[in-house]
This record gives C-alpha cells, sequence and structure tokens, in this order.
C-alpha cells in the first residue's frame, strides 16, 4: 500500500512539473483566429506583431516613423511593409491554416525569438521562427527548416505588400553576382501619406547550399502594392531543408538615404549569415538578461514578469534618442505617441536595471526641450511645458477632442524628476550639467510661473486635468501639485550639485504649493472631489514615487481610501501595481500581492497572456502597465529606493507564494539584491 501511495506521490509531482510554467517559453497550441492577440518581436526599433495564420505577420511597426493621417488630425505611427510575409507550396498547394496540423507557437523571451510549428498531412513537418535582430537595428531574420515525410517538391516565396496607407510605391529586384555569392534583392519603396517620408524596406533569401547550387530564384511582380521572389526545391523523405529570409526596413526619418541603405543592410545580414546573425542576437539578449527579476516558488509569476521586462527591452534601446509609446512597437495604438507613461511607469523599471537604455529616453526629452519651451510661451507661461502627447518634433500631438493636450500639466512635472532620477541613478554630473538641468531649471521656472500667487500655502495650480483623468479642469489636483513641488526641489538640488546658484523662487513656490486634505484626514484629490470613483492613482503617488508623503499612517489612511474608489472596469493597469508597491514598501506582503496580481491577470489576453490596458480590453501589449508592475516588484517587494546618492534598500517582505526575490544587475554597478 505504502508503495503505491509513493508511486502516486511521484506521479503527482511528474504532472505539477510537467505542467509548471517555463520561466523563459510561453507556449499555445490553441491557436483561435477569432480570439487571437499577437505577441511581439522586437529591438527597439522593429517590431514585428504575430499571426494565427502560417508564414505571416499580422504587422511591422518602425519606431521613430510619423506621419499625419487618419484619426485626430494628428502624427501617426506608420506600419513598414511587411518584409517576412511569405508563403509555401508543398506538390503545388499552398499552406494555410486550415490544412495543417498540430500547429503550436512559441516566444522564447531569452532568445527573443517566435516559433511555428505545424505538420502538413503526411508529406512534411514544418517550423519557422523569426527575429528582430538585437544587435542590428534595422534588420530582421525569419529562418525556415522543413522535414519531408516523404519526397516532396516545394515552392517557397517572399512577398514584399505596402500597407494601403502608403503611396507612389516603387518596386526593384536586383541580382547582384560575385564569384562567391548571388545576392537576390527583393525592395520596395513608398511616400508616406503626406509625403513627408520615403519608407523602404528590402529583403533576400539566405540559402544553406554552397555557392553554384543555390536554387534559382524568379521575381514575379503583381500589382503596384504587390510583389515576390521565389524558389523551388525537391526534398527527399527524411530530408530536412533550411533556409532564411533576412530584411531591412528604414525611413527617411532614421537616414538620409533610405532605399541604399535598406539594401546595404540586407547585403550585410546575407553575407554575415544565419549563424553568426543569430549568435549575435542571441548574445545581445543575454547581456539585457543579465539585469533580471527572479521569484522563486511561483511560476506563473515568474513567466508573467519575464514577459513584462521582455516587452520594455524589446521596445526600446540604447543608443537612441527614443522614448517608447504606451503600446510600445505592438501596433499602432495611441498613434505610437509619448506620455508620462514613459518617464513615470516605464522609466524608473528600465532605469534601475539598464541606466544605458533610459538614457536613451531622456535623450528624446532633451532633444525636445527647445519645442518644449516654445510651448509654454504659447500658453503665457515661462520655462519649458512638455507636450502631453509627444511624437516626432516634440510639438503638442494630443487630438483636440481630448482636454488632456492643453491642461494636463503633470506631464512637465514627470519629465523634470525623471530627469533627476537619472542622475541619482548614475551619478553623472557631466551628463546633469549638459542636459539634466537644462531639464530641471526650464520645468521649475514653468511651475513658477504657472502657479497662481494667493498667499502664503496658497501658491495654486488651477484648471488642470489630474493625473486621475476623469478629473477635468479641477483646481490643486494632489498628484500635479506635489509632482512640481518635486521638480521644483529637484532643479534646486541639481542647481546645488553643480555649483549653481538655484533660482530661489523655486523652493519659495515649492513651500507655498497646498496639498490639500479631507475633513477625515485623507489627502483629497483635488479641490472638489467629493469620493467619486477614480480612473488611477492619483493621491496615492504622493507616496510613492514622489515621496512627499512619508508618514505610514497618512501613507496606509490614503489608500484604505482611494483603493476602493477604484471601479472594477475602465480602470489601466498602473492604478493596482501602485497598492501593490506601497502596502510592499509598508511590509503588507499579502495585501501588496494580491493587487499585484489584480494589475494584470484580469486585463491579460489569448494566446500569449500579452497585457492589455484594463480588465476586458483589447489593445496589448501595454507596456506602460508593465513598467508599473515591475516597479511593484523593483521598488515595492524588493524595497529599491532611488536616492540622490545612488540605489537604496528599504526593508520589505514578500507574499507567502514566494520563497525568494532575486534582482540581478541592478543599476551602474550591476549588484545582486536577494530578499528572502
Amino acid at each position: 500500500m505504502k508503495l503505491k501511495l509513493v508511486a502516486l506521490h511521484v506521479f503527482c509531482l511528474l504532472v505539477l512539473i510537467c505542467n509548471a510554467q517555463d520561466a523563459w517559453k510561453i507556449v499555445t497550441a490553441k491557436i483561435d483566429p477569432s480570439n487571437y492577440y499577437g505577441v511581439t518581436v522586437a529591438n527597439g526599433m522593429i517590431g514585428i506583431v504575430s499571426s494565427p495564420e502560417p508564414f505571416k505577420v499580422k504587422d511591422v511597426v518602425l519606431a521613430g516613423a510619423y506621419d499625419l493621417y487618419g484619426r485626430g488630425r494628428v502624427s501617426n505611427f506608420l506600419k513598414s511593409f511587411n518584409l517576412l510575409n511569405m508563403y509555401l507550396e508543398v506538390d503545388g498547394k499552398r499552406i494555410d491554416a486550415k490544412v495543417v496540423s498540430n500547429m503550436q507557437q512559441e516566444l522564447d523571451m531569452r532568445k527573443a525569438s517566435f516559433t511555428t510549428s505545424f505538420d502538413y498531412g503526411d508529406k512534411a513537418s514544418v517550423s519557422y521562427t523569426y527575429y528582430s535582430l538585437r544587435h542590428l537595428p534595422y534588420t530582421v531574420l525569419m529562418d525556415v527548416t522543413i522535414t519531408a515525410k516523404k519526397d516532396i517538391s516545394i515552392t517557397s516565396a517572399s512577398v514584399m505588400e505596402a500597407p494601403d496607407a502608403l503611396k507612389d510605391v516603387q518596386n526593384y529586384y536586383n541580382e547582384i553576382d560575385r564569384p562567391h555569392v548571388v545576392i537576390s534583392l527583393l525592395t520596395s519603396t513608398a511616400k508616406s501619406p503626406t509625403g513627408k517620408l520615403l519608407m523602404c524596406a528590402s529583403n533576400t533569401f539566405l540559402f544553406s547550399e554552397k555557392h553554384g547550387e543555390e536554387p534559382r530564384v524568379i521575381h514575379e511582380m503583381w500589382d503596384n502594392n504587390m510583389h515576390l521572389m521565389k524558389f523551388s526545391k525537391k526534398i527527399k523523405a527524411g530530408e530536412t531543408y533550411r533556409f532564411s529570409i533576412a530584411g531591412s526596413s528604414i525611413t527617411s526619418a532614421h537616414h538620409n538615404d533610405p532605399l541604399n541603405e535598406a539594401e546595404r543592410a540586407t547585403i550585410f545580414a546575407k553575407l554575415e549569415g544565419r549563424e553568426r546573425l543569430i549568435s549575435f542576437h542571441t548574445k545581445a539578449w543575454e547581456e539585457l538578461w543579465k539585469s533580471d527579476i527572479i521569484i522563486e516558488g511561483d511560476a506563473q509569476s515568474q513567466q508573467d514578469v519575464h514577459s513584462m521586462l521582455y516587452h520594455l527591452y524589446a521596445f526600446s534601446r540604447e543608443g537612441t534618442a527614443l522614448s517608447p509609446s504606451p503600446m510600445g512597437l505592438s501596433g499602432l495604438g495611441y498613434n505610437g505617441h509619448v506620455f508620462w507613461d514613459t518617464d513615470l511607469w516605464m522609466f524608473p523599471s528600465v532605469l534601475v536595471l539598464h541606466p544605458e537604455i533610459a538614457k536613451s529616453m531622456m535623450e528624446y526629452r532633451y532633444q525636445r526641450l527647445d519645442a518644449a519651451k516654445k510651448n509654454a510661451f504659447s500658453k503665457g507661461y515661462k520655462g519649458a511645458m512638455y507636450p502631453w502627447e509627444s511624437a516626432e518634433t516634440g510639438v503638442e500631438e494630443t487630438p483636440v477632442w481630448a482636454l488632456s493636450g492643453p491642461f494636463e500639466h503633470h506631464i512637465t512635472a514627470c519629465v523634470g524628476i525623471a530627469a533627476w532620477n537619472y542622475y541619482c541613478v548614475t551619478q553623472d554630473k557631466q551628463w546633469l550639467k549638459e542636459k539634466g538641468f537644462p531639464i530641471l531649471s526650464a520645468t521649475a521656472d514653468f511651475w513658477a510661473s504657472r502657479v497662481e500667487r494667493n498667499g502664503p500655502g496658497k501658491y495654486d495650480i488651477k484648471n488642470v486635468v489630474a493625473a486621475d483623468e476623469w478629473a477635468e479642469n479641477v483646481d490643486n489636483n494632489a498628484f500635479t501639485n506635489a509632482a512640481a513641488i518635486s521638480n521644483l526641489h529637484f532643479a534646486t538640488e541639481a542647481a546645488k550639485i553643480l555649483a549653481v546658484i538655484p533660482d530661489a523662487d523655486w523652493m519659495n513656490v515649492a513651500n507655498n504649493i497646498p496639498i490639500l486634505k479631507m475633513t477625515d484626514g485623507v489627502t483629497k484629490e483635488h479641490a472638489t472631489y467629493s469620493g467619486e470613483g477614480i480612473k488611477q492613482a492619483d493621491v496615492n503617488l504622493l507616496a510613492y514615487p514622489l515621496k512627499q508623503i512619508t508618514d505610514t499612517n497618512q501613507i496606509r489612511k490614503d489608500l484604505i481610501f482611494y483603493e476602493t474608489r477604484v471601479p472594477d472596469e475602465g480602470t489601466p493597469a498602473m492604478t493596482q501595481a501602485v497598492f501593490a508597491t506601497l502596502y510592499a514598501r509598508l511590509g503588507e506582503a499579502e495585501k501588496a500581492y494580491h493587487w499585484f496580481k489584480e494589475a494584470y491577470t484580469p486585463n491579460l489576453n489569448p494566446p500569449f497572456r500579452v497585457i492589455a490596458e484594463t480588465k476586458g480590453g483589447t489593445n496589448p501589449y501595454f507596456a506602460t502597465g508593465a513598467g508599473g508592475i515591475l516597479q511593484s516588484l523593483l521598488m515595492g517587494f524588493g524595497g529599491l529606493d532611488i536616492t540622490p546618492i545612488g540605489i537604496a534598500q528599504l526593508k520589505t517582505s514578500l507574499p507567502k507564494q514566494w520563497k525568494s526575490l532575486t534582482l540581478t544587475g541592478v543599476g551602474t554597478q550591476k549588484k545582486t539584491y536577494i530578499i528572502k
């Protein structure tokens, strides 16, 4: 009897192990095209969004490429040429989702690769993997493997198609013949909707055969918007045949000569070869993953946290002046514009794990400082007023029907606070002098001119859209006021570090901006707030990240009040993430864990657990929410704290579900923190 019980116990353990979520791979065999939300492979410049249809890609999204078209009379992200779409014919029959079986898709987050595999009857097993190559910002790779179950003949084509919004499409096909290689280049160009940008893409086949034995490539023109190149091959039963497609996409927003550069980048990839391309890509991601969050004892949370980190890493990039939008490179959500979502929600997590990537986000803001000054001037203010929605130029890009454009002024403080936090983590005084202080001083000047001076303690900030965006055109919003105070403090501190005499009025203003209270002592969201529901945490941000409220009793009182004011639907994931962070910092680990899971699990969409902005939402991937939730791990359960002299660690506790939490590669010194 004992032996039977032991055997049963071992069997149950094996079932649990088999069913445990892989920390690095999200795998699905449940592919329902009517309920499918693609997952993105990206390198901070090109995002490729998956499709349920074999050999298809839903979208190719390029960072930094905007034009005026479509909704809202403002600039929008542009879809690029779909340079990885292809088709495969076996014995003359085209393969699609209807004729395949055992189809499975897998995102490997460690390697930033996406693989689809399936069987085609009794004829072949097929697998293909694509990469947005991390080391080559404008280049992608698709690697195809076909194993024949019987003798077959295949025809495979790379299809280059222009998105509908582009115009004046030009298609080119060239063969470069050298003694050691033949390069077939399938290339297209088009103008963006207003003609402002030239969009270019090019790709080529990479064959396994020795030079001289490769298949013959044929070019076909279908119509103005589509052309292809194809080859045919016979494969014997039991043989495996492998080939790849390398492609590059670039625009005149990125390069002065995008047509030739797209082809050069593709030729470079061709002559590097598949093995070197995948090797360098993998090494680049190994470097990124040296900064990691490791949860012991909760496999599903670990996988989900890796997905959040993966997406933030995939949507941003070192060495640029780009900053991710709320949906990153997962599609055209929010027109690809940059909001406080970056500065307050994504930036802190990236900053403590990869300061070099965070530097790109700050460079984006620094390069648009002059535009922010002109924006302040146009509204009658001094200093710099950053736009609520920013794109290529840094002018206000919010559609006019949204009141957040003229009135959601807390964004200016969020940019200033991000600049200060970058200095705090890096301790880079040269950067502070050249770029940080110009941002901090100009944003401080804005607040000094923005307040209405109505006597001591009454330097009011009137008529704003609150961080809780359901509160429009209100006075003395808690977050706006507190963020302004922080901005003014940090500008003063930065001046002292640089041995510059700070404007005395900055601290005068900071000391007189009111933070309102209700009769029961709860911090009041704005002057006319009376307990209504809130879209997102506003008051609670005063405790973290602003640290304007430090008394634990006050923090707890505000939490207890406002966590009951959040409705079940319609609120973004950051709201619950703030509650999780604060409860963790208060040492209330179980409450923190509840809000940690509540922040994202109701927002997950199949089949890859991609996060939408709200519960039941259909607009993944919401990188803003991921940034907020990661802060609950780093600065909440992990206790990390950004201070003027670097990263410190507060005492915290873990929920019973977790045995330990390990944070690796933190800060410029790449420290490891272990919380038991």
